[in-house]
């Protein structure tokens, strides 16, 4: 196949490259920066260029553009998340419209966060959008606008001939330098992988090779369309989250961190309290219904796995 994946030159995209370019596959990612001659084009984002030759006779498109989240919520950066994946959105689908032979399958990237922030129960595809949600910050609510826009933008995108599945992401698990999991292990390390704010608030991710997996597993699947969760089906509460982390590490300490203190934390590195603190509790109802099978279901079995590659 020929896959192309604008906006793959972070971790995520070379998780996809590296396992699709083993099976044989033809991978060309488009970047703002030019790192790679032979397998990266340019491209801003937001308008039609000489990129739009690779759309053109694709057989998928994996559109993974966006500013990164792990930055404070000011106005500033929440205008440019917003406007990333919109703009990235809407020129990707003019340049398959545009196309005389348009791929197939539209794969894009969105977000669990667009769900509520709730503990009772998990949502899968048909669960509660979030809104306003009681008992968090007003401006939690951007999140949700941000990933509500960027589905939106999909949805409106004019391509009667060419499939689309929005990719409701939770956190990728990879073990490589500079991500989620390699941030949680370096505190689980230092003795810091503790409760958070008491650690009720519910996470969910999903293995780096299930999320390639459900990947290959959706471009088979010609039935599957829309809105489709991909993620672990058994999220769990943080302070259970951490305490698997640590029994993959080999060590039973943890100092706990309360509200305040995260949010200090959060002040200093230039990050925001809502990636740590909101309930993601999310599980793939659409993939498992379609008969999915998970490699690691559980995260005590992701956490062991990870831990032994990060070693």
């Amino acid at each position: 196949m020929k896959i192309v994946i604008p906006g793959g030159s972070g971790q995520v995209g070379a998780v996809l490259k590296r396992a699709f370019e083993q099976k044989g596959h033809d991978v060309l990612i488009l970047s703002r920066s030019k790192e790679d001659h032979s397998s990266t084009l340019l491209w801003d984002g937001r308008t039609l260029g000489d990129w739009t030759r690779a759309i053109d006779g694709a057989d998928v498109v994996i559109n993974l553009a966006g500013r990164t989240v792990n930055c404070r919520y000011t106005a500033e950066n929440l205008k440019q998340m917003l406007d990333s994946r919109v703009d990235s959105t809407r020129v990707v689908g003019q340049a398959i419209a545009q196309s005389k032979r348009p791929p197939p399958l539209w794969l894009q990237m969105s977000t669990a966060t667009i769900y509520a922030h709730r503990f009772d129960a998990p949502n899968d595809e048909s669960g509660p959008l979030g809104g306003r949600e009681p008992g968090v910050p007003d401006y939690w609510k951007r999140s949700i606008d941000i990933a509500l826009a960027w589905e939106r933008e999909l949805n409106d995108a004019s391509t009667p001939h060419t499939r689309k599945i929005a990719l409701r992401t939770a956190m990728v698990m990879c073990p490589s330098p500079g991500g989620v999991f390699d941030v949680l292990l370096r505190l689980v390390r230092f003795r810091l992988g503790g409760n958070i704010a008491g650690g009720a608030q519910y996470m969910s991710w999903i293995h780096d090779q299930d999320f390639v997996r459900a990947v290959e597993f959706l471009i088979q699947r010609k039935d599957l369309s829309g809105a489709i969760n991909i993620c672990a089906p058994n999220p769990l509460p943080q302070r259970d989250f951490m305490q698997e982390m640590r029994k993959a590490w080999g060590t039973s300490i943890g100092l706990p961190a309360s509200k305040w203190m995260i949010e200090i934390g959060a002040f200093v590195l230039r990050t925001d309290t809502e990636l740590l603190l909101k309930s993601r509790r999310v599980i793939p109802g659409c993939l498992s219904a379609a008969g999915f099978s998970f490699n690691f279901p559980t995260w005590s079995m992701a956490a062991a796995d990870l831990t032994s590659r990060w070693r």
